[in-house]
C-alpha cells in the first residue's frame, strides 16, 4: 500500500512539473486585457491556450476546457498547427487534473503527432513523459516504459538535464513496479546524481526515497531507514506537507516490519497529521488503515475497529479499490480474532468481491484502443509478417481454443440473457400483489433453463479436464477433491504424461462460476500448449504466462484485462521419486513418512497473466522423496472456507493439521475425510470459493 501511494504522489507532481515547461507566465486578468485587443489570429489562439492552463492550475476545470475548446476551434480555422497542438495539450492537462485519464490521452496523442510533424522536441519531450505517466497509473508498465524511454532519448538530444532527472526517476519507478530491483536502483541512483548536480531538492528527495524502497523490499531495513530519513530531511527543507507525510509513512512501515510498534505508531500519527494538513486523501486513508492494522497487532481491538472503519469510508469515497480491499481484509481479520465470525465473513466477502472487480475491470480498454489507432500504420506491416510466420500447429491450437471459447461465450450470453429475463419477471411478481400461477410457472421454467444451461456447461468443463483413470494409473495412491462453488469452476486440474515425466497441476483462475470457467478453458489450453514445448517446470510457467497474456491481449490489445491465475505445477519422475515443482502464488506441501510436520515449498510471489511482466521468471525446486512420502497441491478455497461452530475461517494452519491427522489413511480415504470435514465445517454456510485439493503418495 505504501509504495503505490508514495510513487503516485511523486509521479503526479513530476508530471505536473513537466506541464509547466511551455506555459506562459501571465495571470488571468492580464490575459483578458490582451484578448480584448486581439485580432482573430494566432496571438488570440496562444492567449486562449494560456487561459486554459491558468484555469486548470486553480482547478476551475469547466472554464479551462471552455477556453481550450475555443482555442482549438480557432486554431483549426487558421490551420495554426502549433496552436492546435497546444490546445490539445492544455485540454489534456485539464482532464488530468480531473483524473480523467482516458480524456487526457485522447487529447495528448494527437498533440504528440503534430509535435512530431513539427519536429518540436520540447513539445514531444513533455507529451511523451505525460503519456508514460498515464500508462503507469493504469499499471500498463511495458507501455509506460516505452514512452518514458522515448522521452529520455528526446531529452538527451535537447540536453534538458532537469527533465532527464525526472524521467530517470520515472523509469526507475516502472522497474520497481515490475520487481526488477537492480534496474530500478540503477535508474534511481542516476536520477539522484543528475538532480544533485542541478540542485533540485524535490527530485533528489524523490530519488532518495525510492532507493529506500528498494532496500525495503530487499528487507535491508537499516539502509532503507537511512535513505527515508535523508529524504525526510530534504522534503522538510522545501516544506511540502504531503511529501513529508509520505516519508513518515515509509518510516512507519519499516519500523512495523522490525516490530518496533511504538515508533511505527509515532511515525504514522505524524504522517496522518501532516496529510490532513496537506489535504492528500490517499495518504490519509492509507495511514488510517495501517494504524488500524498496527492496533490489531498490539491487541487494541476497539481502536483498530475505529481506524479501519474510518479508512474504509474514505477509501470508498475516493475509489482506491485495492487499498479498500486490503482494509476490508484487515477488518475481517480483526473480527475473526475477536470471535465476531459473522462480521468476519461479511467483510471477507466484501474483500473477495473487490478483488474480483479489480481483476475484471477493463480500465485500459479505451486507452489501448486510442493508441492503437495512432500507431496502426506503424504496426500493421509487423503484425502481418508475424502472423504469416505462425506454424500450422499453432493455428490448429488457436482455432480449437477459439471455438471452445465461442461455445462458452454463446452459452454465457444465453445464461445472462435468461438471468435478465428472470430478474425482470421476479420484480413484476414482487410489485404486483396478485400473480397468476401461470407467471410462477414461467419463472420456474426459466430458472430450470438457466440451471440446465449451467449444468450443460459443467459437462463441457468436465469433458475438458483429464480423465481420473489416467491419473490413477500413473499415481495409484492419489486423490483429487474438486468442489466448484457455482456448478462450474474457475479452478481446474491438469495432467500430462511423456516419456520422461508425469505432470500434475492445480490452477486457480480469476473469479468463479461462468466467468471463472471461461478463464479455466483458456488456461488449460495454454498450459497444454506450454507442456508440449518444454519439460522444465520453470519454463512451462513462463510460457504459460506469455500465452495467457497473448490470448487475452493483455499488452496491446483492445480487450485487455487483468485476468490471470495462480498455479502449482509438479513434474514427477515416478521411478526415481524425483519431483520438480514451480508455482505462482500456490505452494507445494510435503509430509514425509513418519514425520509430524508439513514441509512447505513456497511459490514465486506473482500470478500468471494480468500485470505480470512477460519476462517473469518462476523458480523451480527439485525434491527427492522416499517411498511413503506424500505431497499436496491445492487452491486456496479449502483453507478460506468459513464455518465451524463459531463461523470462523478454516485457515491454512488448521488445514495442515488435518492433513497430518489423516496421514495413516489411504489416499482415497483421505479424500473422503476431507470432503466430509469441509461439508460439516460449512454447516449451512455459503461456500465462498471453488475448492481443489490433490494428494499423491509415492
Amino acid at each position: 500500500m505504501k509504495t503505490i501511494i508514495k510513487y503516485y504522489l511523486f509521479g503526479l507532481t513530476i508530471c505536473f512539473c513537466n506541464f509547466t515547461l511551455f506555459a506562459q507566465n501571465r495571470n488571468i486578468d492580464s490575459l483578458f486585457i490582451l484578448l480584448k485587443n486581439d485580432k482573430t489570429d494566432t496571438n488570440k489562439v496562444n492567449h486562449l491556450n494560456t487561459l486554459c492552463y491558468e484555469y486548470s492550475k486553480i482547478h476551475v476545470l469547466d472554464t479551462a476546457l471552455y477556453y481550450g475548446n475555443t482555442a482549438l476551434v480557432l486554431a483549426l480555422t487558421l490551420n495554426f498547427k502549433k496552436g492546435i497542438a497546444n490546445a490539445y495539450m492544455r485540454k489534456g492537462d485539464a482532464y488530468l487534473y480531473q483524473t480523467n485519464y482516458n480524456k487526457a490521452l485522447e487529447n495528448w496523442l494527437p498533440a504528440l503527432k503534430i509535435e512530431e510533424e513539427l519536429e518540436n522536441k520540447k513539445g514531444m519531450e513533455s507529451l511523451l513523459c505525460n503519456i508514460g505517466f498515464i500508462y503507469d497509473t493504469q499499471s500498463n508498465y511495458p507501455k509506460a516504459l516505452d514512452y518514458f524511454l522515448k522521452a529520455l532519448k528526446v531529452s538527451e538530444e535537447t540536453g534538458n538535464k532537469n527533465t532527464i532527472a525526472i524521467i530517470l526517476g520515472n523509469i526507475g519507478g516502472i522497474y520497481k513496479s515490475q520487481k526488477d530491483y537492480s534496474k530500478a536502483h540503477e535508474y534511481f541512483f542516476n536520477a539522484f546524481k543528475t538532480a544533485k548536480i542541478l540542485g533540485d531538492k524535490r527530485i533528489v528527495a524523490f530519488a532518495i526515497s525510492n532507493i529506500g524502497d528498494i532496500y525495503d523490499v530487499k528487507k535491508k531495513y537499516p539502509e532503507a531507514k537511512d535513505y527515508y530519513l535523508k529524504a525526510l530531511k530534504m522534503t522538510e527543507e522545501y516544506g511540502d506537507k504531503n511529501k513529508i507525510a509520505s516519508c513518515l509513512l515509509a518510516l512507519g512501515n519499516v519500523n512495523t516490519k522490525e516490530e518496533d510498534y511504538p515508533k511505527a505508531l509515532d511515525y504514522y500519527f505524524k504522517a496522518l497529521k501532516l496529510a490532513k494538513a496537506g489535504g492528500d486523501k490517499n495518504i490519509i486513508a492509507s495511514t488510517t488503515s495501517l494504524i488500524g492494522l498496527l492496533y490489531i497487532k498490539t491487541g487494541k481491538f476497539k481502536e483498530a475497529e475505529k481506524y479501519l472503519k474510518n479508512a474504509i469510508a474514505l477509501e470508498d469515497s475516493i475509489g482506491t479499490l485495492n487499498e479498500l480491499r486490503l482494509t476490508e481484509e484487515y477488518l475481517s481479520q480483526l473480527y475473526d480474532t475477536t470471535g465476531r465470525h459473522k462480521d468476519a465473513l461479511i467483510h471477507y466477502k466484501k474483500a473477495t468481491s473487490i478483488k474480483d472487480t479489480l481483476f475484471s475491470q477493463e480500465k485500459n480498454k479505451d486507452i489501448t484502443r486510442k493508441e492503437m489507432n495512432f500507431e496502426f500504420d506503424k504496426k500493421e506491416a509487423v503484425t502481418k509478417a508475424i502472423t504469416e510466420e505462425k506454424s500450422q500447429r499453432q493455428k490448429i491450437i488457436t482455432w480449437s481454443i477459439a471455438f471452445g471459447l465461442f461455445l462458452v461465450a454463446v452459452f454465457a450470453g444465453f445464461v445472462f440473457r435468461s438471468l435478465r429475463v428472470t430478474r425482470k419477471q421476479k420484480k413484476i411478481i414482487e410489485v404486483k400483489s396478485k400473480e397468476t400461477e401461470n407467471q410462477k410457472k414461467i419463472i420456474e421454467e426459466k430458472q430450470k433453463e438457466i440451471l440446465d444451461s449451467i449444468n450443460y456447461a459443467k459437462r463441457i468443463q468436465l469433458a475438458m479436464l483429464p480423465h481420473l483413470e489416467e491419473i490413477w494409473v500413473a499415481f495409484p495412491e492419489s486423490f483429487i477433491l474438486f468442489k466448484p462453488k457455482d456448478i462450474v469452476s474457475g479452478d481446474f486440474y491438469f495432467f500430462h504424461k511423456n516419456n520422461q515425466s508425469v505432470f500434475i497441476a492445480v490452477a486457480d483462475c480469476t473469479g468463479h462460476g461462468v466467468p471463472g470457467a471461461f478463464m479455466s478453458m483458456v488456461g488449460a489450453g495454454k498450459l497444454n500448449d506450454s507442456v508440449s514445448q518444454t519439460t522444465e517446470t520453470s519454463a512451462i510457467l513462463s510460457l504459460l504466462n506469455k500465452g495467457i497474456k497473448t490470448a487475452l491481449k493483455q499488452t496491446d490489445g483492445e480487450k485487455s484485462t487483468r485476468d490471470g491465475m495462480d498455479i502449482a505445477l509438479c513434474s514427477v519422475d515416478i521411478e526415481n521419486r524425483l519431483v520438480k515443482y514451480a508455482g505462482a502464488n500456490r505452494p507445494l506441501w510435503i509430509i514425509r513418512k513418519g514425520q509430524t510436520d508439513v514441509e512447505e515449498i513456497k511459490a514465486t510471489k506473482t500470478a500468471i497473466g494480468g500485470l505480470t511482466a512477460d519476462t517473469q521468471h518462476f523458480d523451480t525446486h527439485e525434491l527427492k522423496l522416499q517411498q511413503g512420502d506424500t505431497f499436496y497441491i491445492c487452491t486456496d478455497g479449502y483453507a478460506d472456507q468459513f464455518g465451524g461452530q463459531t463461523g470462523k475461517k478454516l485457515m491454512t494452519k488448521k488445514f495442515k493439521e488435518i492433513l497430518l491427522e489423516i496421514q495413516s489413511k489411504p489416499m482415497k480415504e483421505q479424500e473422503q475425510y476431507l470432503d466430509n470435514f469441509i461439508e460439516k465445517w460449512k454447516a449451512g454456510t455459503e461456500q465462498v470459493d471453488d475448492i481443489l485439493v490433490i494428494g499423491i503418495r509415492l
